[in-house]
């Protein structure tokens, strides 16, 4: 017996003076791994038996089928390949790195190894897609400003991540809009990959961010882990990943006064000066809302946080009032902060002058249960001289072939984008968004304790 491997492009039979070191037998040469040589003795033997399945074939077909046995080894060697991108689990305890060198390497070992996310691709851009159908509506009453750039849509998967997977697509729909916007986002966003990386991916990089100090105290509610886990997310985390990378990520808190000790920050003070106060305990996702429920001080409790709902949060359509009012009213508040962020900075009128382009980001929306993108902000003047807003709105829990194909056809995409202030049924909310610019030295530093701007509903 002897051992042969491939120095050709293809297996092909040798005979004797072709054979490997000193074997006398016919050798089949096979690509870049070892076989056993079972050949029959004799140089010019007219059959020979096949190494893996030992069934004898004249010489002309042995070469043909033996081939065969790699058609199915390619396939299986194809999906180990793509099983072994993913990246490895570090572990947090055995590899805890004190020095800034220990976290470089693990920075360069995924910047190698993560993997890009998979999407579905819509060809014309679901935000000029949106565009065209805003300006088709008959309106003339209504001003709507849009965001900026190009946006894909991320959809929460039913084998992957439906029910606890909302804050990572919407992590990976803000991802696409900066690397598509902004040049500073393909230099130093997930190390310059250029792309958006895939849930286990962005777990680690999460990781890393914490490791380098960013939101230590919402850290400890994972015990600094959540690559491989279904662990929720939410704005505090989402905040933490992009400072990480010099982002300035700014928190925005709507709530009831009451609830005003639970969040991250005092509201600004009248001379214009953000005050910060001593966080409570720990800001893992939506923290405030099981802090809530146990100090039980007489607060209106919040909603069940079972899932990531697949809908704009299973949030009813009926008034709703807690201690602080009609909820629909105080919630005008949060409509008209999101109408002036966009409107802030404009950029372009479409041709109908209907629609303005803003140069503002999108908008990561949470709540107790649920989170979304808000990618623009739609006003109509009514008779009564009231303006009635709508949200625009991409939801990780639709179906990206349903959005594309309701944006073309121009039917059912009002139902799937726009939300109404009467929608809004929940008690807090929160907001996250990206300003211009990349920090770093001492402003890096400041942004690695997680703080927020407070507003009263």
């Amino acid at each position: 017996m002897c051992v042969g491997y491939k120095y050709r492009a293809n297996p092909i039979i040798q005979r004797d003076a072709d054979v490997v070191g000193n074997c006398k037998e016919l050798c089949v040469i096979f690509s870049n791994r070892p076989y056993i040589c079972r050949g029959r003795k004799g140089a010019f033997m007219d059959t020979s038996t096949c190494p893996f399945c030992h069934l004898t074939f004249p010489l002309l077909q042995l070469q043909s089928h033996a081939n065969s046995h790699f058609d199915d080894d390619r396939q299986f060697n194809n999906q180990m390949a793509t099983d072994l991108r993913l990246p490895p689990k570090f572990n947090s305890e055995e590899e805890t790195c004190e020095s800034s060198g220990g976290i470089d390497e693990k920075v360069s070992f995924l910047i190698g190894s993560q993997v890009r996310s998979n999407f579905y691709h819509v060809n014309d851009g679901l935000m000029s897609l949106l565009r065209k159908s805003l300006e088709l509506e008959p309106d003339n009453n209504s001003l709507t400003y849009l965001s900026s750039g190009y946006i894909d849509h991320f959809q929460s998967i039913v084998s992957e991540d439906v029910g606890w997977g909302c804050g990572w697509r919407n992590i990976q729909m803000l991802a696409s809009y900066l690397l598509s916007k902004r040049q500073d986002a393909r230099d130093f966003l997930f190390g310059g990959s250029g792309f958006v990386p895939d849930i286990s991916s962005l777990q680690r990089w999460l990781e890393i961010a914490w490791e380098k100090g960013f939101d230590t105290i919402g850290s400890h509610h994972f015990n600094k882990t959540v690559y491989g886990s279904r662990k929720w997310i939410g704005t505090t985390e989402f905040a933490a990943l992009f400072r990480s990378f010099g982002f300035r990520a700014r928190i925005v808190d709507f709530g009831p006064k009451n609830l005003e000790s639970l969040f991250l920050s005092l509201p600004t003070t009248s001379s214009g000066a953000h005050v910060k106060r001593k966080p409570l305990k720990f800001y893992g996702p939506m923290d405030r809302y099981l802090i809530a429920r146990k100090h039980e001080h007489d607060v209106p409790q919040p909603g069940s946080m079972s899932q990531c709902s697949d809908t704009f949060g299973g949030e009813s359509t009926s008034d709703t009032k807690n201690g602080c009012g009609t909820m629909s009213e105080g919630h005008q508040i949060l409509m008209d902060w999101v109408w002036n962020y966009f409107s802030e900075r404009t950029s372009t009128v479409s041709g109908h002058g209907r629609v303005i382009i803003s140069d503002r980001s999108p908008l990561y929306f949470q709540h107790d249960g649920h989170s979304r993108t808000i990618v623009g902000i739609q006003v109509k003047n009514q008779q009564n001289r009231i303006r009635q807003y709508n949200l625009l709105i991409l939801d990780p829990g639709h179906r990206t072939v349903a959005l594309e194909r309701s944006l073309k056809e121009n039917i059912g995409w009002k139902k799937l984008l726009k939300r109404g202030v009467h929608t809004l049924k929940k008690s807090q909310y929160q907001l996250c968004y990206i300003d211009p610019g990349i920090a770093s030295g001492e402003e890096k530093e400041q942004l690695k304790t997680i703080d927020s701007t407070f507003i009263t509903l």
